[in-house]
């Protein structure tokens, strides 16, 4: 599995799963939009630890900027 997240999109997606986590504990959000908002915080959290997003690499998108053949030597 290529890593096909770069840092700043990880980042992103590691912001936006805390955000999710705090609304949910400030009872801002809650029911089935919590639930909702939690699966994708989760998704977007195990994305960003794998750096590797399924999504991108069905449309062949690649936001990681270290050369992987160097990686892979």
């Amino acid at each position: 599995m290529k890593k096909n997240l770069g840092t700043t999109d990880k980042l992103v997606r590691l912001l936006v799963a805390i955000l999710v986590l705090v609304l949910y504990l400030t009872h801002t959000i809650s029911g089935n939009m919590a639930l909702l908002l939690g699966f994708f915080a989760f998704i977007f959290a195990l994305t960003s630890y794998i750096s590797f997003c399924p999504i991108y690499w069905m449309f062949g998108i690649n936001t990681c900027k270290v050369d992987q053949k160097k990686n892979a030597e």
